[in-house]
């Protein structure tokens, strides 16, 4: 069977086996949030025909207003993961604390963790712009058979057993990875399927885009300004392209398959940075080591970074590894200085 023609749920059962961990409930869990995104898909593709678009009127647990389809796609993902009995705990960017499972069937004995971002880039919902749902997940370290604890999600990014994300654009792409290389999934919208579209992504090793919010240039410290004018230099292959949309997701995803290099840094006015570790930094970097390319804070590597809680920002570089390590450089030799 050709590529062009594996669907999501096919390619998942052929992959399993090459999964360390072969019980059947990862790949239940992929199913699981391959349904949900279906459903949040559908209600993002008529956000403009239903009032479902503009703000709930609710703060969440980062001081952001909650957009009315971030409640939905919070709601919409845990209840979907909580029904099918394959978790033991989940973490939302909407939830201020984690949520602990324990299914009558279960009795605590589901060995998985799920960490997501149920709307990311939801500020562009109103405009009509692309917006994407982020998630990871681990194996609980808490004995099996006990609650979950906030120690089952205080992991190092460099133990997740899977992490992707969902982009709902002009097509909607489910992308993943298992530890194996990074998968594109397309959905066809007429019949309700995703298919391989996108076989063994990877980053080119440069690029010639970098992605950031160039509004917050002032505040940015002195190596990333740096770096942000090495960019605009007419030298060699430069100056970069500036591209820059204000959902993750949808630059990363660009980025990916056009060589390029997506900054967060911190700021004056966001002292740690802005994203936060667990719910976007830790998955997109697993996708992107997977995936030929590079993610650090500017001095670490993204996916060592020891969490120490559910809500935790790390300044964010993340994209095709040349570009990364110039970064790096700039920002190293300004703390130096």
């Amino acid at each position: 069977m050709s590529g062009q023609n594996k669907t999501l749920g096919e390619f998942i059962i052929e992959n399993q086996t090459a999964f360390k961990y072969t019980t059947g409930e990862l790949t239940r869990l992929l199913n699981s949030i391959r349904l949900a995104a279906k459903v949040v898909n559908h209600e993002v593709n008529k956000a403009g025909l239903v009032d479902i678009i503009g703000a709930a009127g609710d703060v969440n647990i980062q001081g952001e207003d909650q957009q009315k389809l971030d409640v939905y796609a919070n709601d919409i993902f845990i209840q979907t993961l909580k029904k099918r009995n394959i978790v033991c705990g989940i973490a939302s960017e909407e939830e201020d604390d984690f949520i602990s499972i324990n299914s009558q069937d279960s009795n605590h004995q589901n060995k998985y963790v799920v960490l997501i971002d149920p709307l990311d880039g939801s500020s562009n919902i109103d405009v009509n712009v692309s917006v994407g749902t982020i998630f990871s997940v681990y194996r609980r370290i808490t004995p099996v058979g006990s609650p979950v604890t906030i120690e089952d999600f205080l992991q190092e990014g460099h133990q997740q057993v899977a992490a992707g994300y969902i982009v709902y654009g002009t097509s909607t792409m489910l992308v993943y990875t298992t530890g194996a290389g990074v998968n594109g999934f397309t959905l066809n919208p007429a019949i309700g399927t995703f298919y391989l579209s996108h076989p063994d992504m990877s980053f080119p090793e440069d690029g010639n885009i970098y992605s950031c919010n160039e509004g917050n240039y002032i505040h940015f410290p002195q190596g990333i300004k740096d770096y942000i004018k090495y960019c605009q230099m007419e030298e060699g292959d430069r100056p970069y392209t500036s591209r820059y949309i204000g959902s993750l997701v949808s630059d990363f995803h660009r980025n990916m398959i056009k060589g390029g290099i997506y900054l967060y840094p911190k700021s004056s006015k966001n002292s740690k940075g802005k994203l936060r570790l667990l719910y976007e930094c830790n998955p997109m970097a697993f996708l992107a080591e997977q995936a030929n390319g590079k993610a650090s804070d500017g001095f670490t590597r993204i996916m060592d970074i020891k969490p120490t809680e559910l809500h935790e920002r790390v300044p964010f570089i993340c994209g095709s590894k040349n570009m990364v390590e110039k970064a790096e450089e700039f920002v190293r030799n300004a703390a130096t200085k």
